[in-house]
């Protein structure tokens, strides 16, 4: 009996959802895994068949512990959610195919550029996407006068909104002695996520943008689909431009007067996925379709409009 094995489960229920309407489609005998470092408070893994504790993402023994589940449970395909995550996942990705299991996950050299913002930028940059002007706190203490303030300030490797600031001046630039941080121009306009899908051959199938209306912790609360040409041109031509994607990533960008401007990759399932899935694009479909050596069904053919408005609930359980 084949599975599914969600990494780093948290609380994303509404994605080990999308995975067990997909297999209950395609096989409905396929198991739904979820792992995390404390399962006992994740709700996707009180949600799935089987739950499993692992160490943390950065831990030596997080890959080896991964793959002794696969081999076990038979899973064939798993699926990453953070980005601390990712690298380490991309590099072992043969390791896992050795033993069955498909990893969503880009080639190791894809995944390091998503990881590092200021390397996102030069790159970006460099195949002549349209980026935001990027900084180290060093540039702009050393040449003040020739960066545009106001600067938005974020930890180079961070995510969920971690740590992020807006910088007018000298005296706000972050404390750097513990992390690095890149600082870049404060765009305005309205904010978007570009969900993307790439078979396993390496051809984007699908680009979808939703705009946040309101984001929470970093992560959109309330979106809506929207069919904008030019955030759906910047995706392809991404796509053409960054080799490397493979199954679902997301970019980030703001619709300034000047045209979208990207300013973030990421190697992995965004956390407004599921308004994409209830859009049709269902990523979660065509995955399983790919690990299972079916015909992909990836298409472009999704709804416009699509709103969703997020709220919270709970799992209970006696302890």
């Amino acid at each position: 009996m084949s599975a599914v094995l969600i990494t780093s489960a948290g609380r994303r229920v509404e994605l080990l959802n999308a995975f067990r309407s997909s297999a209950e489609a395609i096989d409905p005998a396929m198991r739904i895994l979820a792992c995390d470092l404390d399962v006992e408070w994740s709700a996707a893994c009180h949600m799935a068949d089987q739950a499993f504790a692992v160490p943390r993402a950065n831990n030596p023994d997080y890959i080896p512990a991964l793959l002794d589940i696969c081999r076990r449970q038979a899973v064939k395909l798993l699926v990453p959610t953070i980005d601390t995550e990712l690298q380490a996942l991309a590099d072992a990705r043969d390791e896992f195919a050795a033993i069955g299991t498909h990893v969503s996950v880009g080639h190791p050299d894809f995944v390091r550029i998503a990881r590092d913002k200021q390397e996102t930028a030069r790159v970006l940059a460099r195949l002549g996407l349209n980026t935001p002007p990027s900084f180290t706190p060093e540039e702009v203490r050393e040449a003040p006068g020739s960066v545009p303030w106001p600067l938005i300030a974020k930890p180079n490797g961070g995510s969920a909104g971690r740590n992020i600031s807006v910088v007018n001046d000298v005296s706000q630039l972050p404390d750097t002695s513990g992390e690095a941080f890149v600082l870049q121009e404060l765009l305005k306009g309205p904010e978007h996520t570009i969900n993307m899908y790439f078979d396993l051959g390496g051809k984007a199938r699908t680009v979808i943008p939703h705009r946040r209306a309101q984001i929470r912790a970093g992560e959109v609360e309330k979106g809506v689909t929207e069919r904008n040409e030019a955030l759906c041109q910047a995706g392809w031509r991404l796509a053409e431009q960054l080799p490397g994607a493979r199954g679902v990533i997301c970019f980030q960008s703001i619709l300034t007067e000047r045209g979208p401007v990207v300013f973030e990759i990421n190697a992995r399932f965004g956390g407004g996925y599921p308004l994409a899935h209830a859009a049709g694009a269902t990523f979660s479909t065509w995955l399983l379709q790919e690990a299972l050596g079916l015909e992909c069904e990836a298409h472009d053919g999704w709804t416009e409009g699509m709103r969703m408005m997020r709220y919270d609930a709970a799992v209970f359980e006696e302890s």
